[in-house]
């Protein structure tokens, strides 16, 4: 596990590096100038020369990116062209929100899609595995935007259960987090659960069509034992696959899930700096967006080792 674990990360090392040349690279290649946008158009051309030299943006392409690069590795991803705040401390403060609605939408996913698959998967072609997937299919065509406003309005505006906007950290108060972003997980968290519930419907069917399923029962081995200690452990590779993806779909999710409950996270600060045009802030939010996907990726990777040896082997 532990050579499968080094192999995964001395891979991402170099994808890193190309994914922080392409981005800030497509992001230099954005019409305008940055300098236009902070000076406004009376500028004297010494003042843009003097901000420009200020900024870096005289010096070639590859100085710049090497600059940038260097800084980075030490946590510096340089400051916003507006404000003058560290992009390293902009994208740590909005990023906790962001990952906290996807994991909780992760959870809720998991907790409600992943037991529902498993008892539409061992009841085939039976009522619960018509309605199962009959909830599934309306649960993935369902927006999460519009899911978050049914849930806000009864549950926040009427009822007054949970706020309808704000964060707590967890640090400060675990139960207030658990509040504040129970809404807007559970809106993510429906088409999460919606895509585990067909994917381990399908895995489990799959799996029980098996011989060595077939096996095992021929041998008069308990059906719960079958299930439990060989069908499921075989259908959580597909499984783990759903998960990765639904996770990365979640980050993405969230952005917008953030402006309904109005939630200061990396969406907000993603949006705004494309707005602004704020290069050094879209190359943070880009660089941690990606450095978030690579990790769920690795440990998707390491999941799949646990489950099955062959990959720890390969």
């Amino acid at each position: 596990m532990t050579k499968l674990i080094v192999s995964r990360i001395a891979g991402l090392v170099p994808m890193l590096l190309v994914v922080s040349f392409l981005t800030f690279g497509m992001l230099h290649m954005v019409p305008g100038d940055v300098r236009d946008r902070i000076l406004g158009t009376e500028a004297t051309a010494a003042q843009y020369e003097a901000l420009g030299e200020k900024l870096g943006l005289n010096d070639p392409f590859l100085v710049q990116y090497g600059r940038w690069l260097w800084r980075a590795l030490q946590g510096d991803l340089g400051t916003s062209a507006y404000n003058s705040r560290k992009v390293t401390d902009a994208v740590m403060d909005t990023l906790p929100v962001t990952l906290s609605l996807t994991i909780g939408g992760m959870f809720i996913g998991i907790v409600i899609g992943v037991p529902s698959g498993i008892l539409a998967g061992l009841n085939r072609g039976s009522t619960i595995d018509r309605v199962a997937v009959l909830i599934a299919t309306v649960g993935q065509a369902l927006p999460n935007f519009w899911v978050a406003m049914l849930l806000i309005v009864p549950l926040a505006l009427w009822w007054r259960i949970f706020p309808a906007t704000g964060f707590v950290s967890p640090l400060e108060n675990f139960s207030g987090w658990i509040m504040s972003i129970a809404l807007a997980s559970t809106a993510l968290g429906t088409s999460a659960s919606a895509a585990l519930a067909r994917q381990t419907r399908g895995a489990i069917i799959d799996v029980l069509q098996r011989d060595y399923i077939r096996t095992a029962r021929a041998k008069g081995l308990p059906r719960r034992l079958v299930t439990f200690k060989h069908a499921l452990k075989n259908a959580a590779i597909p499984l783990i696959t759903t998960i990765g993806f639904q996770v990365n779909g979640l980050l993405g999710g969230a952005l917008i899930v953030e402006q309904v409950f109005g939630l200061n996270g990396f969406g907000n600060l993603a949006i705004e700096s494309v707005r602004t045009q704020n290069i050094p802030m879209m190359q943070g939010v880009v660089i941690m967006g990606a450095l978030v996907i690579v990790a769920v990726n690795l440990v998707v990777d390491i999941m799949y080792g646990y489950v099955n040896p062959k990959v720890r082997t390969s």
